[in-house]
């Protein structure tokens, strides 16, 4: 079986200048826990539910943030536009493992295993054509599985 097989397609994607809060209440939105990054149509960066966390652990100074200032919620109004200056480009991971349509559903587990993420955008020619995550997998053994295979296993 092939990436292609499985992943999905039609990807919901934000922008580097998109704010952290519109990033998370995408995630709540669609329920999931991640987004890709596109910049004018390339593939920039990814943004997770995990960035969220170390970026709220770290702050950009090097301090911890309260929860209600890296959200921008709470506050006061000179405060906000500061809080609202955080952007997606600012937390997102840059460095992306990435993989092709015709990759091979067993390599695309290894380089998730190996890069301990959730995810992999799927690439052709450049373009971000769909992203094959852990749910994808999971769809993937249900089918591979026969019923007789299944009723062995219980």
């Amino acid at each position: 079986m092939k990436v292609a097989d499985i992943m999905t397609r039609g990807v919901i994607s934000l922008s580097p200048k998109d704010s952290m809060r519109r990033a998370a209440e995408r995630m709540l939105q669609y329920g999931v826990s991640g987004f890709p990054v596109l910049d004018s149509g390339k593939l920039v960066g990814i943004v997770t539910q995990g960035d969220f966390l170390r970026r709220a652990a770290s702050g950009t100074d090097g301090q911890p943030l309260r929860w209600s200032e890296f959200f921008s919620v709470g506050g006061s109004d000179s405060d906000r536009p500061r809080a609202h200056a955080r952007t997606v480009g600012e937390v997102m991971t840059r460095d992306i493992v990435t993989v092709s349509d015709d990759t091979a559903l067993d390599a695309a587990v290894e380089l998730m295993e190996r890069y301990h993420v959730k995810r992999l955008p799927v690439v052709k020619n450049g373009v971000l054509i769909g992203i094959v995550s852990r749910v994808d997998l999971l769809h993937a053994f249900i089918i591979g599985t026969s019923p007789r295979q299944r009723s062995n296993d219980s």
